[in-house]
């Protein structure tokens, strides 16, 4: 979240920086009238607690008992009132607090101006896009062709947008996740496996509570919430926690099933397995100094793409404009993979900065080695890649005319034997 000094000291930085999002700046003016209003209500309290240790030591000191009783009763009077304040400041606290905390991150000044994602840019595409000597199928004939994938089956034991994996295609999906998390550790990540559900706390810290509840699943008896990307957890390791800058940068990266309503993706195309309210996701996750942080963000963006590079995809980078850009993030950059059966960029990776917008929220914290004051850390996130659109990419890319699908040599060591997916494996 940002800080409340901010908002106070220079709104007009906050309304322009919402105006580049394509939002309202009135949450700013109801900031400012919030604001005033607690301090005007700390104003009184204050001065009343200071008149009733006052008169609390004349008490003391009051002789007679008819003049002792009547301050007594005055006081009482005044801590009636303070009782009253207090619960207005605290009234008041929560909705200055609720407010500020749907307030997005300030863009950085990297992030192109733009009002949707038709203005998001280029920076560059790596690879052709392939070319057939036959129709290449998407996933949705291919995947029931080969039996891999099944929908009807998903339907029947869940509802639409769910679907089964089967023999091969299970077994596909499950090599892509082996194969990024060791490509990641390799790359310096620290391997976490984490609770696929978690407090509301925990999705407060990392920014998607309460922006996003309506997107979110969630067991009201227990109040647990099933995640929405492995970013939560991660974030959660180091709630409160004020680390050694020593120890900076951490590196980790997780496997979560992910879970989410997809309320937003009415309207676009939803066929097949490229969105559902159940997927795979590989995270990455950086925690670091905040002069490190731009460094970071590129090489995390080079370790994303280095996966579409190992699997022999094409691919692209864009960077997001100011419109499109996420609640958490200053700056993101998008990689998709190109699917000749869908005929389209496939989204598997945001690759985002996201400052000390998590941080806040969260209380993290580093302690710099020259002593001092401790200072709120950096956070960056991104997936390293997201399923199914991953593999989603493999099959329509690597399919051949006879309808076998070739298996990418890197996933071959966890494919056992099955260097060709044919119907019936």
């Amino acid at each position: 979240m940002l800080d409340i000094n901010l908002v106070r000291e220079n709104p007009d930085l906050v309304r322009k920086a919402l105006q580049l999002r394509q939002m309202d700046t009135m949450t700013v003016d109801q900031v400012q009238e919030l604001d005033v209003q607690r301090r005007a209500l700390l104003t009184e309290v204050e001065g009343l607690k200071a008149e009733r240790n006052a008169v609390s030591k004349q008490i003391g000191q009051a002789k007679d008992p008819a003049e002792r009783q009547e301050k007594i009763e005055a006081m009482r009077l005044v801590g009636d009132r303070i009782s009253l304040l207090d619960e207005k400041v605290r009234l008041v606290e929560s909705e200055l607090d609720d407010l500020v905390a749907r307030i997005p991150n300030i863009p950085s000044e990297r992030t192109p101006v733009g009002k949707n994602e038709e203005d998001n840019q280029v920076v560059r595409q790596v690879g052709e896009k392939p070319q057939f000597a036959f129709e290449p199928l998407p996933h949705w004939d291919l995947g029931p062709k080969l039996g891999i994938i099944n929908f009807e089956q998903g339907v029947k034991i869940t509802g639409s947008r769910f679907y089964v994996l089967s023999g091969a295609g299970a077994r596909l999906q499950r090599a892509l996740i082996s194969w990024m998390l060791d490509l990641h550790i390799r790359q310096g990540y620290h391997e976490q496996y984490t609770p696929f559900m978690v407090k509301a706390d925990t999705l407060y810290a990392s920014g998607q509570l309460p922006k996003f509840v309506d997107n979110l699943y969630h067991d009201a008896e227990e109040d647990y919430w099933w995640v929405p990307t492995a970013e939560v957890p991660l974030t959660g390791l180091h709630m409160g926690d004020v680390l050694d800058q020593q120890n900076l940068p951490l590196r980790y990266t997780a496997y979560t099933p992910c879970f989410r309503r997809e309320k937003m993706s009415a309207g676009r195309d939803i066929r097949g397995i490229k969105r559902g309210h159940q997927f795979d996701k590989v995270e990455m996750y950086i925690f670091c100094e905040p002069e490190e942080s731009e460094i970071e963000l590129e090489r995390m963006l080079n370790d994303a793409t280095s996966v579409c590079e190992g699997l022999g995809l094409t691919y692209r980078v864009l960077q997001l404009c100011t419109g499109d850009l996420g609640f958490n993030a200053t700056i993101t950059y998008d990689v998709e993979v190109w699917a000749p059966g869908c005929n389209e960029w496939l989204e598997v990776s945001s690759v985002s900065n996201v400052g000390d917008f998590q941080a806040r929220r969260a209380n993290i914290k580093y302690r710099p080695a020259e002593g001092g004051k401790t200072r709120l850390v950096h956070t960056l996130n991104g997936s390293g890649l997201g399923l199914p659109r991953t593999l989603v990419a493999v099959l329509e890319n690597y399919q051949l005319e006879d309808g076998s699908v070739k298996v990418p040599e890197v996933l071959l060591p966890w494919m056992g034997g099955v260097e060709y997916i044919r119907r019936g494996l």
